[in-house]
């Protein structure tokens, strides 16, 4: 959403941005004719940090990224990878071989891989809890102040002012835009009654139909399948809005672990906890898309029953669309096969389901008492930023964000670095001319972002096409590099 007096300055900075990045990614992919080529694995720390996911990939989505996400949740992503990937997965992997089986790969739950997903996953769910159980506390004090008669009239019409969540200073900084997009979101709100009846109903269609089409699994299961989700689909949505990054796939991990090994290898568990994978998957992360879709209507000033309608169109058209490419996809090559569509992930699934089923038992060892510290943990820092917050002490914005810090813990640290180098060029765009920054940054933010993605367009046509990059940039450390001039060398030159 532009300025009115600044429109037209800050739609050309977004084109130049745009096409700067767009220039940028084109001119990258060039260099990416093999595995671990090009800018995005260059080795910015050293080839010790690069192993450890430590260096900066060049990326400008994430750049820009780090421009819009606040400060604190950057400084959280950081000290998350320092904490998981400098010290406590180097330590981890020390005890290959007592804590795990040294002969697995890193990929394996069995072995570290492990740690990884069941750790982030437990801050996750820690931080993701507190703030649901905040926010129904607190919806639930306002509802009883006002049927009681009790609670002070919003006229700014901030929403949740009556539970503390807008105190009156943050209600008069409001500006006019603002409080016209809050009036406007609140005016058109879908009513309770049919967002509640709307999701029994679909529960109820899901356990008639599931169970027909993945017999292992049972209604009952479906049923707790829908109660457990929107737990599960609030954290997330919770954490996406805060570190633009959708973790549905680890809440689909979860939900094989907990269905497979409550029915169990020789009832199907494989299957029965594969299919509840994909039903948390879709539940989950459509959540987190539909609320983003409610920020774009608030800041574009659009209904949010008319988002709302059209997410539910788009969807009806995905129920049809989405089988009809997988039809066309599984009769136009051999799915799984490495010659004709290897689909990885497919393998990777089903090795974590097969774990699954053989119950929590086969993580590794002190894996579960890992996850139970740094939930505890997770539940302590939100529960000291809480405080903070209502003690007013100086510390408060300064207190990391435990679900920022999970984040890093499964994906690595290189996108990391990269919204800290964000955050670094607004700060220092803030440091110069904070009024200048303030208008302009977000249409710069907006063209990093939107330039990398569309680069991915014609860069998938040029996939199809069998076009492939002329050229592999990568970096080797000095003994890889000796051995690699010695074998060049006893190459003849070609004429």
């Amino acid at each position: 959403l532009f300025d009115v007096c600044n429109g037209r300055q800050q739609v050309s900075i977004l084109f130049k941005s745009f096409l700067g990045s767009f220039l940028w990614s084109m001119f990258q992919w060039f260099y990416t004719a093999g595995d671990s080529c090009g800018f995005g694995s260059f080795p910015t720390f050293g080839m010790e940090a690069y192993n450890r996911r430590f260096y900066f990939d060049f990326s400008a989505t994430y750049v820009g990224v780090g421009m819009i996400c606040p400060y604190i949740i950057n400084f959280s992503l950081l000290i998350g990878s320092i904490i998981s990937w400098g010290i406590m997965w180097p330590f981890i992997e020390s005890k290959r071989g007592d804590w795990y089986d040294a002969n697995l790969p890193n990929s394996s739950l069995h072995g570290l891989n492990g740690y990884q997903v069941f750790i982030s996953i437990a801050m996750i769910m820690g931080d993701g809890l507190f703030n649901f159980f905040s926010i129904l506390f607190r919806t639930s004090y306002d509802m009883y102040l006002k049927r009681t008669g009790r609670a002070k009239a919003n006229a700014a019409g901030v929403p949740f002012a009556g539970a503390g969540l807008a105190g009156a200073n943050e209600r008069q900084a409001l500006s006019f835009d603002d409080r016209r997009r809050t009036q406007i979101f609140l005016k058109d709100q879908i009513p309770t009654v049919v967002a509640v009846g709307a999701y029994v109903a679909l529960a109820g269609i899901s356990v008639l139909a599931i169970p027909h089409i993945f017999r292992q699994l049972k209604p009952k299961h479906v049923v707790w399948a829908y109660v457990v989700a929107p737990i599960f689909a609030f954290c997330n949505a919770y954490g996406t809005g805060l570190t633009d990054w959708s973790l549905s796939s680890s809440y689909g991990k979860l939900a094989i672990f907990i269905f497979g090994a409550n029915i169990g290898a020789k009832d199907g568990g494989v299957i029965a906890g594969l299919a509840a994978c994909g039903l948390m998957m879709g539940i989950v992360s459509t959540a987190s898309d539909l609320i983003q879709d409610f920020k774009t209507g608030y800041l574009t000033l659009t209904s949010p029953r008319a988002m709302f309608v059209s997410q539910v169109i788009g969807t009806g058209i995905g129920c049809i669309i989405s089988p009809t490419v997988f039809w066309i996809f599984y009769q136009a090559y051999d799915i799984g096969n490495d010659e004709g569509y290897p689909a990885p992930y497919a393998k990777i699934y089903r090795g974590i389901a097969l774990l699954g089923t053989n119950g929590w038992d086969q993580l590794p060892k002190y894996c579960l008492r890992f996850c139970a510290a740094f939930f505890i943990l997770a539940i302590a820092i939100c529960a000291l930023k809480e405080v903070a917050n209502n003690k007013t002490w100086w510390i408060r914005d300064y207190i990391p964000s435990a679900l920022g810090m999970a984040v890093p813990f499964f994906l690595g640290s290189f996108f990391t670095i990269d919204m800290c180098v964000g955050s670094l060029i607004l700060y220092m765009w803030s440091k110069s001319d904070r009024l200048h920054a303030q208008m302009f940054a977000p249409a710069v933010a907006s063209g990093l972002i939107c330039g990398d993605g569309i680069w991915s367009l014609p860069s998938s046509l040029l996939s199809l096409g069998n076009v492939e990059p002329p050229m592999c940039l990568r970096v080797f450390d000095a003994d890889t590099n000796y051995e690699v001039e010695q074998f060049l060398s006893t190459l003849p030159i070609p004429a």
